[in-house]
Order: structure tokens, then sequence, then C-alpha cells
């Protein structure tokens, strides 16, 4: 398991890692390796360009490759050290509590919904879905029962500083930094996150009254604080009971999950729409104007993100695409195919998938699952972009659109189902 400080991990990335790590340490085959982001916005894009991207010989792309390379520098150093350095250990799994993730999408009357919405206008009727406090911990010793790491997984992205333009792993990385000065320096903190599709770091509902905004650095300190109280807890707990011979078993699948399907009818209302805008102001001069707008805000003081407005008409132009492209490619694209991870350590369960699956998903398998824990790490080897609830999907807005995403709720619920067999089969 690699965690990484990525928004995300391109299919074709994660796929280059997995067989540089293998050509390295040759008894390490790729689908052993499980790769997964913390989805901080805060880094560098890992994207593999298209053809024409590299056709305009753009800095940005060049910076790209060299990025890349430096990331898969580090993954080979980290996983060879970990590799080299193995020796007998033990483990122990326990469940605490944080306030960190909250819905982050507003409902209204008027039957939609809004990522950040206001919810101080008169016809807001409440979030969409609800929260998730649980820290999954899984703490490892050596044989003289000293402390040498921990797995924290937590359903809400680490992207306090979304809308900021610095380099950060957010609040993951300040618990990390924090679990070694506790710990000692050789201490290991990976973080995984839990499906958190409808998830963020900020408490929408309370209207940033009575705490930070969670938009900036202070909002780092304070996560990352109350994230390293309950490893502090689970520790003392951890420590009575430590497994030294927990069973360890793997299954991966490859998942064939049906792609999200537009109706006729809404393709051709999206052609009459996007004549419609593109009539009153072209694709290019609307995102001029977008580009525009989003500096503006940013100069406002005291405002928090984001900064760019999803409702904007460049925006919208490009959702109405997004359905058209839908519809013209789903009958020759029918299923979207992702990469299913289930392992078993002791009486604990880890399952992948590489989506930002909504909060439902995730309640959903833990439920269902027979392990006594159940870890679903989601964005891990791949983005799959948003899973949506059947609720989101109805409500529309971002992260419940046809451009957020290839898979809908029919999709998402087949995905729990065959995590569930996969789980159930490791787990006899």
């Amino acid at each position: 398991m690699v965690s990484l400080d990525l928004v995300g991990i391109p299919e074709e990335f994660c796929q280059h890692l997995q067989k540089s790590i293998s050509i390295a340490i040759p008894k390490i085959t790729p689908s052993k390796i499980i790769l997964n982001a913390i989805h901080t916005h805060n880094a560098p894009d890992t994207k593999i360009s298209t053809n024409r991207d590299w056709q305009r010989g753009t800095q940005g792309n060049d910076a790209r490759a060299v990025y890349r390379e430096l990331v898969k520098i580090k993954v080979l150093e980290a996983v060879e050290k970990a590799w080299n350095s193995r020796q007998p250990a033990g483990i122990s799994n326990v469940l605490e509590f944080a306030r960190i993730g909250h819905c982050r999408r507003a409902v209204y009357t008027n039957g939609t919904a809004e990522m950040y919405g206001r919810v101080d206008r008169d016809d807001f009727m409440g979030m969409e879905g609800g929260e998730d406090s649980g820290v999954d911990l899984l703490f490892f010793f050596d044989k003289e029962g000293l402390p040498t790491g921990v797995i924290v997984n937590v359903a809400c992205p680490s992207q306090v500083m979304e809308a900021t333009y610095k380099i950060s792993s957010d609040f993951m990385g300040a618990l990390r930094e924090k679990s070694k000065q506790e710990f000692g320096d050789n201490f290991i903190t990976l973080p995984q996150i839990s499906s958190a599709g409808c998830q963020a770091p900020r408490d929408l509902s309370r209207n940033y009254k009575g705490e930070p905004d969670f938009w900036h650095e202070d909002g780092v300190e304070i996560l990352s604080d109350r994230l390293l109280d309950a490893v502090k807890k689970g520790y003392k707990k951890a420590a009575e009971s430590i497994v030294y011979d927990a069973e360890i078993r793997h299954s991966t699948k490859s998942l064939e999950l049906p792609r999200r399907r537009v109706s006729y009818l809404d393709y051709l209302k999206s052609v009459k729409e996007i004549n419609r805008l593109k009539t009153i102001r072209g694709t290019e001069d609307a995102f001029k104007d977008f580009l525009e707008e989003i500096h503006k805000n940013e100069l406002i003081p005291g405002r928090p993100g984001p900064y760019d407005s999803k409702l904007h008409h460049f925006v919208r132009i490009k959702n109405e695409e997004a359905v058209i492209e839908r519809y013209e490619i789903q009958n020759e694209q029918p299923n979207f195919t992702m990469e299913l991870h289930v392992v078993r350590i002791g009486d604990v369960v880890f399952s992948t998938n590489p989506f930002e699956t909504y909060l439902i998903y995730g309640q959903q398998i833990k439920a269902k699952s027979p392990a006594h824990q159940t870890f679903v790490i989601q964005l891990a080897n791949g983005i799959g972009m948003y899973v949506p609830s059947e609720r989101a999907e109805k409500l529309g807005g971002y992260g419940g659109m046809i451009i957020n995403g290839s898979v809908g709720f029919n999709g998402g619920n087949k995905m729990v189902d065959e995590t569930i067999c996969a789980i159930n089969r490791v787990y006899k």
C-alpha cells in the first residue's frame, strides 16, 4: 500500500508506477500494489497529456512529465525502503472518532442541490447527505511491542487548502508530521480516504460561524490536531491487544460497471440548450469571462472559496457538451472498468475503488461487511471521478451531473454488491 499526496492517480500513471515497482523488486507483482491519493487539491498535476497537448508544446505539459518522474522516484524509494526493512510485526485495529468531514451539497425547495451552496437562502432545505466521524485505525508494532506506524482512514478528502495557491498535503500531511513528534521520527502514518465524494472539511450548515471557515491554514492545524487526538486515544487501546499471527489474504478483480446513460430526450434538450447558450456568448469568450470572475472573487477580502461559479455561462456550456458526448458514446462504451482490491489482515478488511464515491456507498460496504473493521479506500489505482447517490443524480449540481463521472448510482450499487462478495470470499 502506497499513499500519495495527489488529487488523484491517473490509471495510466498508476500502471506505470506498478510496473516500475515490480521491475525494481521482481518479487512484488503489479497486481499486489495499491496506490491511493489523499485528494489534496494543492499538488502538481500528474495527468498523461494527450497528443494534442503535446503538439501544442506548452510548458505545463513539460512540468507534468518532470513531476511524474519525481513522484516515481519517491515512490520507488519508499517501497524499496519498506521492502528491505521488513521484519516480524504485530497489528491492532481500533475505531476512534473525530469531527472532520461534512456534506458539502446544499438542497433547496426547487428540487436542486449545489456544492458549497449558500445556506442562508430562504429556500434552503438542509444538507443532501450525512457525515461519518469515524476514524479507522490499524496500528503496527515491532516484536518488542513498540509502535512503528498506523493506517489512518477517514471519510473526508484532505482539502482544506483547495482554494489557495500553495503546495500542501493539507491536514493529512500535518498529521504525519505531528505523529512523528508524538511517536518518533521512524513512525509511519499511511493516510487513506474513505468514500467521501460528497464530503468536505467544513460544516456549511453553521455558515462559518463559531469556528474557522476551514479554507485556510488554521483549519489544517485544527483538523490535524483532532486526528492526532484520535490516534493517541486509539494507540492506548491498540497497545493492549496486539496480534502477531494475523492471517493475510489479497483478492483482485476487474469489474465492469454500467456507464451512466443519457436519454434521447435529455440529449435533444442539451442540443437545444447549447445552441442557445452559444448564441448568447461563445465558448472562448465565456471562458475568458469565467477566468476574470475567478480572479475578481479571489481578491475579495475574507471571502472563503470556492472562487469559481458552477453556474457560470462557460460551465453551463461544458455541462451540456458532456451530455451530448455521453449520448454519442454510451452504446459503443456501455461499461466502465475498475480494478477492485480486497485485502484481509487479521480481523480487518480493506476494499478499494478508483472513484470519489459518495458517502452512502462506503456506509453500505462497512455495514454489510462481516469483518470486525472495514477500511474503504477511494481514489485507489485510478481516477474514476464521482459516483453520486440516486438522490444526487435527481437534484443535479456539481458532483451529481453527467460531466462529473462515468458511473451513476446503478453502477455504485453493483460496486457495493461485488465488493461485499469479494470480502465474504477472503473472510471465510
